[in-house]
């Protein structure tokens, strides 16, 4: 592959590539796998938050900890939220992945149960700050509904906020299977009040190395102000649906080592 790509030719080649791996086998081996043992939208909005709260790390451990929650919730994740007691809790205290641990799994459950009874549920709350192009002030505020109940104040690092310059990968992740309907039965687009045009690409290590040796990305930090520039260019390949290349960044970085 030629070093300086044009335009045309950068396009061609990141559409080829969001082809080859927003596939159906790409689920084999991803954490979105976890949500896709549902089938009732707020199972599947629950269990996909939970899962991209806890995804950094080994991949391998990221899926097999999230199984976990998944059957220390009874495998209904909504049905808990709503109605768990106290007594319910308990066994959540002995979870951990990395630094989420037992208390913050369950502060989480309390907080979306607080969502759901008083702000009509996660894709309500997304929605209700959504820019035409951002979704990143819904992020923040998301974060201010979400700990608006009595809290652990250790608990709110596991919640990124782009107002405090994160890149907020995990919930950008989050959005993008929500909101596409990307045809190949990855994403679940079933979120219908957010457009894919207002998704931002989830920017990691991976995603962030394969954007700048492509030149869509300068800045070395994968923060906010990185995230706003990649997404910048990003809207330029695809206006639509500029998220869709995250499969591209992601699978050439990932199983490509580009």
């Amino acid at each position: 592959m030629p070093k300086k790509l044009t335009f045309l030719e950068l396009k061609s080649f990141l559409d080829e590539k969001e082809t080859q791996y927003n596939h159906r086998d790409f689920i084999d081996s991803d954490p979105i796998q976890i949500p896709h043992q549902f089938n009732k939208k707020e199972d599947i909005e629950i269990a996909g938050f939970l899962t991209a709260t806890i995804a950094w790390g080994n991949r391998k451990s990221i899926i097999n900890n999230a199984q976990r929650m998944m059957d220390l919730l009874d495998r209904s994740p909504y049905d808990f939220v709503i109605h768990h007691k106290d007594s319910d809790l308990k066994p959540l205290l002995n979870f951990v992945h990395r630094t989420f641990n037992g208390d913050d799994f369950i502060q989480f459950i309390k907080s979306l149960q607080h969502i759901y009874n008083n702000h009509h549920g996660l894709e309500a709350v997304f929605a209700k700050h959504a820019k035409k192009k951002s979704m990143q002030e819904s992020i923040h505020f998301f974060k201010h509904y979400f700990f608006e109940i009595e809290h652990l104040p250790r608990t709110q690092k596991h919640v990124s906020d782009p107002f405090k310059n994160s890149a907020a990968k995990r919930l950008n992740m989050y959005l993008r299977w929500m909101v596409r309907n990307d045809q190949t039965g990855v994403d679940f687009g079933i979120w219908k009040s957010i457009k894919p045009a207002q998704l931002s690409c989830p920017l990691d290590v991976h995603s962030g190395n394969v954007a700048r040796k492509l030149g869509l990305l300068k800045r070395p930090q994968n923060d906010a102000k990185a995230l706003l520039e990649l997404d910048t260019k990003l809207r330029k390949l695809d206006a639509t649906d500029p998220v869709k290349y995250d499969f591209a960044l992601f699978g050439l970085g990932v199983f490509e080592g580009f």
